[in-house]
């Protein structure tokens, strides 16, 4: 009786066992299972599924917003606003924080079903042998012991072991990024050969794509390769974006200096003699204004936006607060397969036996393309001998659903016959005019296949396969098969999956054994998945913007160089590594080894993970590209996961940060284009503001350290700070991208929104702010009152032209024109408006302690503050 799960009674690995090995350790025979024994297997191991794990709650999402240190110290600002009266004040504050949480929280709400998805990707129903009887089961019923049969477009419903099989091959991609189709066998592996040289095995999820075979399960449920991968996905850690870990050092910097600064104006107005009630309004109102509490919508004002932008653009985003970091990336780990290629075989070369090459266009399955004579000495009776019998020796079968064509079969076929319609060759015609009588399967044993067709009185024989079995069967000289083999070895060495085609007209039928003999060589066929075409422009653009790209493929390292020479991602210092050198390498030395590296070839989920973790380690932000369940867990682990949206699993969509629409590599380029932007705003934004709160701190200390009368009221403060901190911040966020903004290299994972370019133009555009302010102020202080009035004006003006200047941080004002932003324009004349509502609007004057200007007044003003414009753009010049 079976009391453990089978996979734990030995030690030994599945592949590196005997079927009869096999059978015994999983007590079960080549007819099945028995139905009781079944049952019993079911209880006691589980349905055949993936663990379900609960999500999060849009209520919960948005509480989580809440955590973060600035929106914290903002939540105390209502609260002091209250106790001390101010309910506008408390009110507008409360709106921005509950608005920008809310935003966030929508854009980041999204199912995290991964497993549910994980789960859907597995077949419904499977066909299993019960007492010796073919019976269809539902594919959770499958248990351990259960003997399962499979045909040609089954998908796999848990790991098996093979025990027959006829001409089998599985498309095992989804798991091992692996684009061809594996071909399997009956035998006894090496305990150490790799998963995707396991042709023994079948693996859940993966798909029958030609041929029958019959396997016993071994492994369901969690306990397969496809449920490691979902272990996996649960134990990664969502890590914190830069833009969240810079706004909570931010946060806490702001807390703290508001804080203090509370206490030290508190003890100032104590000092000078005011009454408790306004040593506490001048406390809390000078800690408020430290604060930039526009900040939090400001960005996720950025951040939906460029969302917005992006989806224009077919990026898709996920998680909001990721848009930002991909203006920090600077590698790429891209998936070949689906990715950089099209996921589809294409023949890119034809050499035919009179010694002519022929380069075929058109990539994909869609039948268009050309074929190109390299000595432009044409030999289309040769070629179409050559095509035909590709055609007739063929199984694969092409059809249009929509915009896309689809091969139903072997892509390898699949190819061939996308080549032989590009010529014109219709396959229904060519069917009915050559019926097939007879077919000598393809075996992994003898790498070939051959068909028989009628041919009037005559018959046909056409044969594909490995190049030196095929050219074993044709009567060649041995010089002439010195040649041919030259060639074919020329080819391969180019990444090329190369095949041989020969045939014969024959009299009659004779024997198997005999028709394969003394064919006639017509030419080899040179295929690969073709890279898109935008892929090449796509990656020169990464490497002007200091982003260095690496593919990361399950497929052979030639197949990979091949690839990589195509679209330039090799440049002359870069090397390749594999899989097997990435087991045999330690963290040290993998992280020395990964800087000169551009392709990773024969790699598994495992390695995807190590070489995401090596590159974080070392201080890159890396983005990973994929499209494949094999795909998901190094796309959770990186700090930018990107999925595709028409070849990638539901799977790597849920996990991803971003999801590309069109699957257009270039598209990433565009959203690390807004992901800049979004920092460069949201930085300049910082500058602008730390301009206007300490012009207000500088103002306010200065006149309380000389016994000067104050040149604002708490109360003026407050509405300074509500205007000037309001919609003009937000505009900001709304710039739009510099021209050379993707020729400048990326900024460092640890650079902050404080550099001592920005901190220092803050500086001087605050040291303006607060000199124009007192003059203009003491220079009216015959009447108090007019002078708050100016002072007012004063600063609310200059710094509107702080504004501008903040618009970039090297461009000037001139060169970007004034039209450009004309969100910015209209939040600096809205701004003017509320300032001219409290000075000529009778209550808001008498609430705001306010007195109209005359026009003499308003040009002193003007004349005062225009300054701020030409000084700030001379400071850029400068520092």
């Amino acid at each position: 009786m079976v009391t453990e799960c089978p996979s734990l009674k030995d030690s030994s690995p599945w592949h590196a066992k005997s079927k009869e090995k096999v059978l015994a350790e999983l007590e079960t025979s080549p007819s099945g299972l028995k139905e009781s024994e079944a049952k019993r297997r079911l209880l006691l191991f589980g349905p055949n599924t993936l663990k379900k794990i609960k999500g999060k709650s849009f209520f919960s999402l948005f509480l989580s917003e809440f955590k973060n240190f600035l929106i914290l110290i903002l939540l105390g600002a209502i609260v002091f606003s209250f106790l001390v009266g101010d309910y506008p004040e408390g009110i507008v504050i409360l709106a921005i924080v509950f608005i920008a949480a809310l935003l966030s929280a929508l854009q980041n709400y999204r199912a995290e079903r991964v497993i549910e998805e994980l789960k859907r990707i597995t077949p419904n129903y499977v066909r299993v042998l019960r007492e010796g009887k073919e019976k269809t089961v539902r594919s959770e019923e499958v248990v351990p012991g259960d003997v399962v049969i499979l045909n040609t477009g089954d998908k796999v419903p848990a790991d098996c072991y093979l025990l027959s099989e006829v001409t089998l091959k599985v498309d095992e991609s989804i798991l091992t990024g692996e684009s061809v189709p594996v071909e399997k066998d009956v035998c006894v592996l090496p305990p150490e050969t790799p998963l995707f040289a396991r042709r023994n095995l079948l693996f859940s999820a993966t798909s029958v794509v030609y041929g029958k075979g019959k396997a016993v399960v071994y492994a369901t449920g969690m306990n397969t390769e496809f449920g490691k991968i979902a272990q996996t996905l649960t134990a990664i850690e969502e890590e914190k974006t830069p833009l969240q870990i810079s706004l909570n050092k931010l946060g806490k910097w702001f807390g703290i200096l508001s804080l203090l600064v509370g206490i030290f104006f508190g003890i100032l107005a104590s000092w000078r003699g005011e009454k408790p009630t306004e040593i506490l309004v001048w406390a809390i109102a000078v800690a408020v204004a430290i604060v930039p509490e526009a900040l939090p919508v400001v960005l996720t004002v950025a951040l939906s936006l460029g969302v917005k932008r992006m989806a224009k653009r077919k990026g898709l985003v996920k998680r909001i607060a990721s848009v930002e970091t991909f203006g920090a990336v600077n590698i790429i780990c891209s998936d070949k397969t689906g990715t950089i290629t099209k996921g589809e075989m294409s023949v890119k070369e034809i050499y035919l036996a009179t010694g002519e090459r022929i380069e075929v266009t058109g990539v994909g399955y869609e039948p268009k393309g050309e074929f190109l004579f390299v000595k432009e000495k044409r030999v289309e009776e040769e070629l179409d001998t050559l095509l035909l019998t590709a055609l007739l020796c063929n199984d694969a079968r092409l059809r249009r659903e929509g915009e896309k064509w689809i091969i139903d079969g072997d892509p390898t076929e699949g190819a061939l016959l996308v080549c032989a319609q590009k010529k014109g060759l219709k396959r229904e015609e060519i069917e009915e005019k050559y019926p097939r009588v007879d077919e000598i399967p393809f075996t992994p044993e003898r790498k070939l296949m051959t068909t028989v067709h009628k041919k009037g009185e005559r018959f046909l024989v056409a044969t594909k396969g490995a190049g030196e079995i095929v050219l074993s069967k044709c009567q060649i000289e041995e010089k002439e098969r010195g040649k041919y083999l030259s060639v074919l070895h020329q080819m391969a060495e180019r990444g090329l999956r190369v095949l041989a085609i020969a045939g014969k007209e024959r009299e009659e039928l004779i024997s198997d054994e005999g028709v394969e003999e003394n064919l006639q060589f017509f030419g080899f066929v040179g295929m690969m998945d073709l890279p898109r075409p935008e892929v090449k422009p796509a990656i020169e653009k990464c490497r002007s913007a200091g982003i260095r790209p690496i593919m990361i493929t399950g497929d052979h390292i030639l197949t990979a160089q091949a690839v990589a020479s195509e679209i330039g991602l090799k440049q002359k210092e870069d090397g390749y590594l594999t899989g097997e050198e990435l087991d045999r390498m330690g963290e040290e030395e993998l992280m020395e080894k990964i800087e000169k590296v551009s392709v990773i070839s024969r790699v598994l989920p495992a390695h995807k993970l190590k070489v995401v973790s090596a590159l974080q380690r070392k201080g890159y932000v890396v983005a990973m590209t994929g499209d494949g369940v094999n795909d998901a867990p190094a796309l959770k682990k990186a700090d930018v996961g990107v999925a595709m949206g028409i070849t990638g699993s539901e799977v790597c969509k849920e996990v991803a940060d971003l999801i590309i629409l069109d699957d257009n590599f270039a598209t990433i380029v565009h959203s690390i284009e807004e992901g800049r932007n979004i920092f460069k705003n949201t930085k300049n934004f910082i500058t602008y503001s730390l301009s206007l709160h300490l012009g207000e701190f500088f103002t306010i200390l200065i006149s309380f350290l000389f016994g000067f009368p104050l040149p604002l009221t708490a109360a003026q403060i407050l509405f300074l700070n509500l205007v000037t901190d309001g919609l003009p911040p937000i505009a900001l966020g709304l710039e739009p991208i510099e021209p050379d903004l993707m020729t400048q290299p990326p900024r460092g994972k640890k650079e902050s929104f404080f550099t001592r370019r920005n901190v220092g133009m803050s500086l001087i555009l605050a040291l303006l702010l607060t000199t124009q302010t007192i003059f203009l102020f003491h220079s009216n202080l015959l009447d108090v009152g007019k002078a708050r009035t100016i002072a007012l004006a004063t600063f609310t003006l200059s710094a509107m032209f702080a504004c501008l200047v903040c618009r970039s941080e090297r461009l000037s004002i001139f060169k970007l024109g004034f039209f450009r932003n004309r969100e910015l324009l209209f939040a600096l004349l809205s701004t003017i408006f509320l300032l001219l509502l409290i000075l000529y609007l009778p209550a808001l004057s008498r609430s705001f302690t306010t007195s109209s200007l005359s026009l003499s007044e308003w040009l002193l003003v003007i004349l005062f503050t225009f300054p701020t414009l030409l000084l700030g753009e001379l400071v850029k010049r400068i520092i």
